[in-house]
């Protein structure tokens, strides 16, 4: 979970998600999706192909209609109260539509004139909130791909939204446009925006988002904060001793310790390609790490280093939806 976020409480819940089913002729899409996101938070949305992610965000702005369920934003049925509700939000769905012979200034008069109250103060606002203002007033031809889903971002803000929802937003992107969207993103919801965010790559959500759902057949199996979900789940912790036989040994006589055999199942490349060749791998939990050292170091075997690793949201996505691929 980001630096500095706030559990938010149930009365700061700006979209509530309510058992929403959704059939398309004889195929149940959607069999049952309940989440809320709540003000000054980034939601993760996650699922694997044909999870459901698309369809669910398309009822999200009423652009299909649920066969059951309820989709509230800011008290409003998105069904029923339509306009009421839709005016709180903002959105990108796919890819950030802009017309590229026109500055990204006359882009932004051009949306404000379907909404109302948008006068030219607000356009410039929004500019600024983006930081588009050094390159407004060229033709969005010349922009960068990263500099269009700013100009997305701001088309979608001139309505003075409470939620954001975004769909893929880093697609195409390069890490350095990544990063500054993720900063981005970060700084609208700690000015109080709900920010919802569905994307594939996810390291990106488990760095950005405050709570995640993951999606899997059209079904939500989890819902909570990032850390949370991470935590509660097996924990490894990774032993450098000085005796490497004698200390498996022991380790694998320990109540609640499981020696793992093949590390590369368990764990990210990039941490076994940091881990010494005769490096331990257990799963335990961390609060019988302090009574293990004893018992090593009172047995004669050095202890060089103790890590703690924590399961990714990758790998916990993967346990969750069995293996499917992600989007």
């Amino acid at each position: 979970m980001s630096e500095g976020s706030i559990l938010k409480s149930q009365d700061d819940v700006v979209l509530s998600v309510e058992h929403v089913k959704k059939k398309i002729g004889r195929k149940w899409i959607i069999h049952d999706v309940t989440f809320d996101v709540r003000e000054g938070e980034v939601f993760g949305f996650l699922g694997p192909n044909g999870a459901g992610k698309t369809t669910t965000i398309r009822m999200l702005v009423d652009l299909i209609k649920p066969t059951s369920g309820t989709i509230r934003v800011c008290g409003y049925d998105v069904n029923k109260n339509q306009e009421q509700a839709l005016r709180f939000v903002g959105s990108i769905v796919e890819n950030p539509e802009a017309y590229t012979y026109l500055t990204g200034w006359e882009n932004l008069e051009h949306f404000a004139r379907m909404q109302r109250g948008i006068d030219r103060q607000r356009i410039q606002e929004v500019v600024d909130i983006v930081r588009l203002d050094q390159r407004i007033h060229d033709k969005v031809s010349t922009y960068s791909l990263g500099m269009r889903q700013r100009l997305g971002i701001a088309q979608a803000l001139l309505g003075r939204p409470k939620l954001l929802i975004l769909d893929e937003p880093t697609n195409g992107l390069d890490p350095k446009g990544i990063k500054e969207l993720r900063q981005f993103i970060r700084q609208l919801a700690d000015e109080g925006l709900a920010v919802f965010v569905s994307s594939h790559l996810l390291s990106e959500i488990q760095l950005l988002c405050d709570r995640v759902a993951i999606i899997s057949k059209g079904r939500v199996l989890a819902v909570g904060p990032v850390e949370e979900l991470v935590s509660e789940n097996a924990q490894y912790v990774i032993w450098d001793l000085s005796s490497v036989g004698e200390g498996r040994s022991l380790l694998s006589r320990q109540a609640g310790v499981e020696v793992i055999s093949d590390a590369e199942e368990v764990l990210d490349d990039a941490i076994i390609a940091g881990m010494g060749q005769e490096a331990i791998v257990t799963r335990m939990d961390e609060q019988l790490v302090a009574s293990i050292v004893r018992q090593l170091v009172s047995a004669g075997i050095e202890v060089n280093g103790v890590h703690k690793i924590n399961p990714t949201l990758e790998q916990l996505f993967l346990k969750m939806t069995e293996g499917e691929s992600i989007d």
